[in-house]
């Protein structure tokens, strides 16, 4: 059997950064299911014709429903998602990625590609939650 060097709790300890985990892809799976089927056509176009309807047909928790329905991708992370599968929602809304990633943060699109373009954000304070790092 495997072992890890460290408890995954540990990976908490990085402000900003959610560690995606088997526990979290168990609790978004529908999640993710939903965004998948986004990849077909028909589906965007039936999504966009009425989205409570369309979010209706997955097992995903009122929560997860409400997230997606005000497009907020801090939340849906924190309720289990993944940018790589939460990204083809906002592809089918028309969004560039740098527009939806930009929208987890306080900053315009343009001002996260411009704080990218400076070489992203700065490290300190952004180590450790902890107060001896």
């Amino acid at each position: 059997m495997r072992t890890r060097p460290y408890q995954l709790a540990e990976l908490d300890d990085i402000p900003g950064t959610t560690v995606f985990t088997a526990k979290r892809s168990r609790e978004a799976y529908h999640l993710h299911r939903f965004c998948m089927s986004l990849m077909e056509a028909d589906n965007r176009e039936a999504f966009r014709a009425d989205e409570r309807a369309y979010l209706d047909r997955f097992r995903m928790s009122e929560e997860q429903k409400q997230a997606v329905l005000e497009r907020d991708f801090n939340r849906l992370i924190d309720l289990g998602g993944n940018i790589y599968f939460l990204v083809k929602l906002s592809n089918t809304d028309g969004w560039s990625v740098q527009r939806a990633v930009s929208s987890m943060t306080d900053m315009t699109a343009d001002e996260y590609a411009a704080m990218m373009r400076a070489g992203g954000r700065s490290p300190d304070g952004n180590r450790s939650k902890r107060k001896d790092h």
